[in-house]
């Protein structure tokens, strides 16, 4: 007796809408302790953090929670809600002051001023689909601390879902953010990645 080939159709993958999203995290559907975004309707593990890279999230939170003042509500590693289909975590978010501080419904685009990833083994990513989701979704400013290279990717001026600047500044030149230009800040002066010689 020989068994007959089956055609096994191709598995699609299920696309989740923000509204899905927040819906499965209302419900309980992930642990409180899982590390979860959406990103082009994907829901996505996040890597665990590692030392350098809290390092230099809290080393940023500082700075720019002591320059902003009012003129900017910092948040760490919290969503951002870009429709229809992504609510990210970047690491550091610069928005717009809401006198809620977000508490009735996550940013959005509009509230956004700068956001920063941490890539100590994301660059790929971070560099890639992430930066071209924030540019199709408007977001003014995106900057990537790159473990891998040492530097800081500054991405500006997006317009038709692509970025029409992007640079990496060299090591001790002042990089401000377009919406907050008395935060300067060097590159150099972020914590050196261990082993970099930095």
């Amino acid at each position: 007796m020989t068994a007959e080939a089956v055609e096994v159709p191709e598995a699609r993958r299920h696309r989740f809408s923000v509204e899905d999203y927040q819906r499965m995290v209302e419900a309980g559907v992930f642990g409180e302790d899982q590390r979860l975004e959406l990103v082009q309707g994907e829901v996505l593990e996040r890597a665990p953090i590692g030392s350098w890279h809290a390092a230099v999230v809290d080393w940023l939170n500082r700075r720019f929670w002591n320059c902003a003042g009012g003129a900017a509500h910092v948040r760490v590693q919290n969503p951002v809600a870009l429709p229809p289909d992504s609510e990210p975590q970047p690491d550091l978010a610069l928005l717009a002051p809401r006198a809620d501080g977000y508490a009735s419904a996550h940013p959005g685009p509009e509230a956004v001023r700068l956001l920063v990833e941490v890539a100590e083994a994301s660059s790929s990513f971070d560099l890639g689909p992430k930066a071209a989701l924030y540019a199709a979704t408007g977001i003014p400013e995106y900057w990537v601390v790159d473990g891998a290279t040492g530097e800081l990717v500054v991405h500006r001026r997006p317009a038709d879902g692509r970025w029409g600047e992007i640079r990496r500044p060299a090591l001790g030149e002042a990089v401000n953010p377009v919406h907050l230009p008395e935060c300067a800040l060097c590159p150099g002066d972020l914590p050196p990645r261990p082993g970099s010689g930095g």
